[in-house]
């Protein structure tokens, strides 16, 4: 006898979460692009052609952490579930873009793109999600859906 408690497949409401999720994520994150330059010279003082400076250190610092945290983000997902991973990554891109919003500073917007970076697993939790939740047969269109939802989130 196990101690798991019985448990039903998912359903289409939290497919759907996951494809809000991957959505609102890449929305958030085409939002900022075109904001970003003018944002950094305003913070910086430096002219557009310095920007670029700063624009290419933020994206690396994303991306660094990204990578660095990525596996410990995967466990995690492993361990407690990808829902709660999904939620607590969702809420740390909302921090993020509060702090980028806010920020007076440069280093500010550094440490936003890092707090994103660290928890900016999303596009993988959704992906471990519908490897885990669907049949081989139905795997290629829910790996569409995710792949739509991340291409009209960074449209829109």
């Amino acid at each position: 006898m196990t101690d798991a408690a019985p448990t039903r497949p998912p359903g289409r409401n939290a497919f759907f979460f996951v494809l809000v999720t991957v959505f609102i994520d890449h929305l958030a994150f085409g939002l900022i692009i075109p904001v970003l330059p003018t944002l950094i010279q305003e913070l910086a003082h430096v002219p557009p052609s310095d920007a670029t400076l700063w624009l290419g250190g933020l994206a690396a610092t994303y991306a660094v952490m990204t990578f660095l945290f990525g596996p410990l983000v995967g466990a995690l997902s492993d361990r407690f579930g990808r829902r709660p991973v999904l939620l607590v990554s969702m809420a740390t891109l909302g921090l993020d873009f509060l702090i980028m919003g806010l920020a007076p500073t440069i280093w500010l917007l550094f440490l936003g793109r890092a707090l994103a970076g660290i928890s900016g697993a999303t596009f993988s939790t959704a992906n471990a999600y519908i490897a885990d939740t669907t049949t081989p047969a139905e795997r290629g269109r829910a790996f569409g859906f995710i792949g739509a939802s991340f291409g009209l989130g960074f449209i829109f």
